[in-house]
């Protein structure tokens, strides 16, 4: 009983830190970044910006990539990383797509042509998901019980997942997606909203809850506050990071779901960046890289740096390039005041 109610009181006192911090961080500067990113742009080309279809591709745009942000943040608060995701995701959308191919019985020569049922997709995208939580595990076994490094985890299972994306390809991407999958999930919408952005907008719901409400949540900030501590207070930390990777592996394979849906096509080429977009943007927003302290709502405004900047840039005509320079910069702010902040709170 008295480790658990240890557990309780460090698990309080991180969750506390966490929504003081965030208020102050991720609720802050970034959010006034991001309006103030989203007013230059409608100044500047109103006519072509700030339209309901433009705002529409944003939220596509940013639909997959939170969805990685998502898995992302339970992992950096647990001041662990994870740059496998967007290999996780080509993976896992190549077994999802091959699956469906493979049920459907046609060759999918060409885009979209499969007439594969609900019945197929949903064996395929299990598949696809079961696929992108086995990586997760992988990751958090080494990380947890070998006691590897995760950036050296991580970085290797990224190669790995991609190199066997393409062993199973042979570096072609896989075609033949169902009709209904493009049609309905990729391209379709409720009542205006497009069916992608519902889906990130309730896994987003449904992480928060899950890291600001649940016991689980809790103790994903009291291991990334202080691993040993967590430990002597009862709470199975090596357990714990498993399960924190392999959910960030599911939604992984969420995310190659997502993807398929949306081009039609696996695009093992299309997703390299990834990994280093998700950890921007929940950096960005307010998730410390030393762990324990972080928001679902944070990566969600962090989620939105990128992908203004790189829509504003391309409808100025400005070279996207100058969009990787823009947030590699503002990245290196938002962790250099996450340092200051650290050293703060130790004086």
């Amino acid at each position: 009983m008295n480790a658990i109610r240890n557990t309780d009181g460090l698990v309080a006192s991180a969750r506390t830190g966490s929504g003081l911090i965030s208020r102050g961080f991720g609720g802050g500067w970034i959010f006034g970044l991001l309006i103030a990113l989203i007013l230059l742009f409608t100044i500047l080309r109103p006519s072509n910006f700030f339209t309901l279809s433009n705002f529409s591709t944003l939220a596509i745009d940013a639909s997959i990539l939170l969805v990685l942000a998502i898995g992302q943040t339970f992992v950096i608060v647990t001041a662990g990383i994870d740059l496998s995701v967007g290999s996780v995701l080509v993976f896992s959308s190549v077994v999802g797509a091959q699956v469906m191919l493979a049920l459907s019985g046609e060759s999918g020569s060409t885009y979209g042509t499969t007439d594969a049922s609900w019945g197929v997709i949903a064996i395929g995208a299990a598949a696809a998901i079961l696929a992108g939580a086995v990586w997760g595990f992988i990751n958090g076994i080494l990380v947890a019980k070998a006691r590897i490094p995760a950036l050296i985890v991580t970085l290797g299972t990224l190669g790995m997942a991609l190199g066997f994306a393409q062993l199973l390809t042979n570096g072609v991407d896989v075609r033949g997606i169902p009709e209904r999958l493009v049609s309905t999930i990729g391209l379709g919408n409720v009542l205006g909203i497009p069916v992608l952005v519902i889906i990130a907008t309730v896994i987003a719901l449904i992480g928060a809850f899950l890291l600001h409400v649940t016991r689980f949540g809790l103790w994903t900030f009291a291991v990334g506050s202080n691993t040993e501590a967590a430990r002597r207070s009862g709470i199975a930390t090596n357990k714990h990071l498993v399960k924190v990777y392999t959910l960030a592996g599911l939604l992984a394979g969420i995310g190659g779901v997502m993807s398929i849906a949306r081009f039609g096509t696996t695009t093992i080429g299309g997703h390299s960046g990834d990994n280093l977009a998700a950890i921007a943007a929940v950096v960005l927003g307010g998730t410390s890289l030393f762990g324990g302290v972080g928001t679902i709502i944070g990566s969600v405004v962090g989620v939105g740096i990128p992908i203004v900047l790189l829509n504003g840039f391309v409808i100025m005509g400005v070279a996207p390039f100058w969009q990787t320079i823009a947030v590699g910069a503002v990245l290196v702010a938002a962790v250099w005041i996450d340092q200051l902040k650290r050293r703060s709170r130790l004086t």
